[in-house]
């Protein structure tokens, strides 16, 4: 174990004071809102959160996946930062120069929305301001209204680096996305072209797949015959309006019901064109008529097999999804056209079939919730094979660890088939695309460090660049790149980047083709440690809609930081999603109470952490056997950190914290306190040592009511700048492990009796003990207090006698029950046991029914069975130490 007197250099060591003194500086209860907002003040005061480039300490870095400016912390939020403090706070214990890194993303669609709905209040649109003059606003708004996540942060006890706050539009972050811009435009990674992209016809943008949600929704399937008579072929759609921008109907090659139109035309119901039929791989013979509607301008699979057979692009409806075609349908809103040309064609007959409702997945935007277009348009892409690549190898060759490792797949099913990614936007809020086009065609991209080109006819594209391109830089770029800064010499690579596994794909893979290309093949983070999502206390998604979202403000306020904080660790396993209800949170707030009310009574009664500790010959089984457990605890929870399984650590912490320090060894240890002397003394050392060793544990997920109280324990400065605790294989001793497991089993088997013959917890009862030839007899104390059990005084009867672990307690518990009823309430559970047993026993024996029950359900009753047969031995010794009538 650490010696508490290796304390970091700023930390003293408080002097011993008569007993209870410290407890006296403590309230008798725990009030979190009295205590963490000016903690953590004094935390950030102190400069604790601040890392040194130019220490000699080893870096240990994580940057926070930045929230969007306009976003408010979220339970997800909450889930996420406690896991990555918990991360930092115990390195920075270990002794690293740990640097966790905040800032802030500009959140292109969604800030921009903001405060077009604000101008909006007011009858105005961006176009009214122009340009500049928007944009202008937009950073108006964001000083004053943007970032409020950042002060919910502290609420959390986010320990961040305040000092390097970042924002993705700050002047350096700026710099690098105009560099790397260039690099890939001249090494032919970045490139212009007619793609179809996921178009929102209210934000008059392109989106990125994450920008879009999916959801099913009622809709319409109908078939359309195409041509007449035996040149006729029926297609089915959900979108009839596109039937307007139709060049083509693909069949497969061997579908021998169409091989005669190949080849051929037909003519398209309510125009005057007429479309070829092609042959197309892409098309499933199976499914519909085996005939599919081409409209290569309005569908992503549709542009494929355009470009494939060389058929035009006909766009047929404009960037508010009006109809274009001039005809009965111009001017039309999509959807209108959608059920005017239905209607058109059903008056001319070619409707053979409809379907409705027809439910289909329909994406939508998701800032706006319009339904998203896909449009034929000229937008920027990157070339994304090579990067890709590289982002795959770097996992495979180990040089990046995913955890949890079932989670690779899912990495490698989007690096190794992704598509170019559409990095242009149509707003003007971002980072504005650095080429410039020329009167006679040219077209010049420009790097931070030139000049753009000036003159008659040239001007710079008016899109920005995806919000993802920007954030894709992050580990980097927020560390001074392209410069090559001290930060970035110390601090990079990153060393965990711990986010949830549903941006995997948009994120996680965007930073690792940035940083491998930008930085050398050097990867971004030596492992992402990916988490689930926050859920409500049944596993489902919480929502505003039904009632189930909740702000984390609202239980911090109620319960606490740590609660939640608390609450939120302990539902965290690798990759899986976390339930979490109020009620666990209230536990996690009487977690945090019984660690106060403890180390209050430890202060009580005299716990200190001045000097060594003991030797084992010095102390008793008990002290030997909770600076054990300790040990065992240190070491657990160390293996567990360093595989990122927070809910199982937490839960070590719980059981160890609660149940063998609170639960045993705080009242073992009451018995040899209360006879004081030598005894005591070394008692009050060990249980110092304890609690040093436990809050120290506890603080990297629980900061504020560990650090309250271990300032006070130990008179030091504070537990975030104090050490992590080592294990002391020393200190680890079977035989007093095995002897106070022998002294539970005796109080656990006593008690549990005591409750079922209907005996209140502190009703005192006589009873003889026979602890003769056992490694009880130092513990008779002990056993007496923790049971209840008093010295008979003269004659002794005994009515019960209980044979447990080679000790025998005798009690004498008349006038204490009514025997009567309890024997009368014990041969009731006997005889339901005893036919619980009769039931399993017949169907365990029935081969017939074994022959055709699944091995779980024979499992299942033979478990039963087992149970029965204990419940049975169980309430028979219960009933034969009753006392006699």
């Amino acid at each position: 174990m650490t010696d508490t007197t290796n304390q970091h250099p700023e930390q003293s060591k408080g002097s011993s004071t008569a007993p209870g003194d410290d407890a006296a500086t403590l309230p008798t209860t725990y009030a979190p809102a009295e205590v963490e907002g000016e903690l953590y003040e004094r935390w950030v005061e102190r400069g604790y959160f601040a890392a040194d480039a130019k220490s000699d300490k080893p870096a240990y870095t994580i940057v926070i996946p930045p929230p969007n400016v306009t976003g408010a912390l979220h339970l997800g939020h909450a889930f996420q930062h406690t896991l990555m403090d918990a991360l930092t706070r115990r390195k920075r214990m270990q002794g690293f120069e740990a640097l966790w890194l905040p800032g802030m993303d500009h959140a292109g669609i969604a800030t921009q929305n903001k405060v077009e709905q604000q101008l909006a209040e007011s009858g105005l649109s961006r176009h009214d301001l122009g340009r500049e003059a928007f944009v202008e606003k937009v950073w108006e708004w964001k000083e004053n209204y943007g970032g409020r996540i950042l002060g919910q942060m502290r609420r959390l006890g986010d320990g961040v680096d305040w000092s390097r706050e970042r924002f993705t539009m700050d002047e350096g972050l700026s710099q690098a996305v105009q560099t790397i811009f260039k690099k890939l435009f001249d090494d032919g990674l970045i490139y212009r072209a007619e793609r179809i992209i996921n178009w929102c016809p209210r934000c008059l943008t392109a989106l990125s797949d994450i920008e879009v949600e999916h959801k099913d929704v009622p809709g319409e399937l109908v078939s359309i015959r195409y041509g007449d008579g035996d040149d006729s072929i029926v297609v089915a759609t959900t979108r009839a309006e596109t039937m307007l921008g139709d060049t083509a109907v693909a069949v497969h090659p061997e579908d021998e019901r169409y091989r005669h139109l190949v080849g051929r035309t037909i003519k398209l119901p309510l125009t005057d064109r007429e479309i070829p039929v092609v042959a197309d791989e892409h098309v499933d013979p199976e499914f519909g008529t085996g005939a599919v509607k081409v409209t290569p301008a309005h569908d992503p699979n549709d542009f494929a097999i355009g470009q494939r057979h060389g058929l035009p692009n006909l766009t047929v409806m404009d960037e508010h999804g009006a109809i274009t075609v001039h005809g009965p349908f111009l001017g039309l809103d999509r959807l209108e056209a959608r059920s005017a040309v239905v209607g058109a064609l059903r008056e001319q007959g070619r409707i053979v079939a409809e379907k409705r409702p027809y439910d289909h997945s329909v994406g939508h935007c998701s800032r706006c919730h319009t339904i998203v277009e896909p449009r034929l348009s000229l937008q920027w892409w990157v070339k994304v094979e090579p990067l890709a690549k590289a982002a795959g190898d770097a996992v495979r060759d180990g040089r990046v660890e995913i955890h949890p490792k079932e989670l690779e797949r899912r990495y490698f099913d989007w690096v190794d088939n992704m598509y170019d990614w559409c990095i242009s936007r149509q707003l003007w809020w971002g980072h504005r695309i650095p080429v410039w086009y020329g009167p006679d065609g040219e077209v010049v991209c420009v790097g931070p460090d030139e000049q753009p080109p000036t003159g008659e006819g040239w001007h710079q594209d008016p899109d920005v660049l995806d919000t993802w391109f920007s954030s894709g830089l992050w580990p980097f770029s927020t560390l001074g790149w392209p410069e090559r800064t001290a930060d970035l010499e110390k601090f990079y690579p990153t060393d965990v980047l711990v986010t949830g596994h549903d941006i995997i794909f948009f994120w996680v893979a965007r930073m690792m083709m940035f940083g491998l290309y930008a930085m050398d093949g050097e990867a971004p983070f030596k492992t992402v440690a990916l988490t689930g999502l926050v859920r409500d206390e049944f596993g489902k998604k919480m929502s505003k809609s039904s009632g189930t979202a909740v702000d984390p403000l609202d239980w911090m306020d109620a319960y606490g930081a740590d609660a939640v904080r608390f609450t939120l660790a302990r539902g965290a396993n690798p990759g899986a999603d976390v339930p979490i209800g109020e009620d666990w949170v209230k536990g996690s707030r009487n977690f945090c109470n019984k660690i106060w009310n403890a180390t209050r009574f430890a202060l009580m009664n005299g716990a200190t952490v001045d000097g060594p500790l003991p030797a084992p010959e010095e102390l008793t089984a008990v002290d030997r056997w909770i600076l054990s457990r300790l040990n065992a605890t240190v070491a657990e929870v160390d293996g567990l950190y360093e595989d990122y399984e927070f809910a199982k650590l937490s839960d070590a912490l719980y059981h160890f914290a609660w149940d063998e320090v609170f639960d045993w060894y705080v009242e073992l240890s009451k018995t040899t306190l209360a006879k004081g002397g030598a005894q005591a003394d070394a008692s009050r050392r060990v249980l110092g040592e304890v609690l040093d060793v436990t809050l120290r544990l506890l603080h990297p997920i629980v900061p504020f009511v560990t650090d309250t109280l271990w300032t006070t324990l130990t008179g030091a400065e504070s537990l975030v700048v104090t050490d992590w605790p080592t294990a002391d294989p020393s200190r680890r001793d079977a035989a007093a492990e095995a002897e106070i497991a022998t002294l539970q089993q005796v109080v656990t088997e006593v008690r549990r009796f005591r409750s079922d013959q209907g005996l209140q917890p502190a009703q005192r009862v006589p009873a003889m003990l026979d602890l003769a030839g056992t490694v009880l007899a130092p513990h008779e104390d002990a056993i007496r207090s923790l049971l209840r059990l008093t010295v008979p005084a003269g004659d002794f009867t005994a009515t019960a006698s209980l044979p447990v672990a080679g000790a025998t307690v005798a009690l004498d518990l008349s006038g204490t029950i009514d025997v009567a009823a309890e024997r009368k309430r014990l041969a009731k559970d006997l005889a339901a046991a005893e036919k619980e047993k009769a039931q399993t026993t017949a169907k365990l024996g029935n081969e017939a029914f074994l022959a055709k029950a699944p091995d779980e359900v024979v499992d299942k009753i033979r478990g039963r069975q087992a149970a029965a047969e204990a419940d049975i031995a169980r309430i028979t010794a219960q009933l034969a130490a009753l006392p006699q009538a």
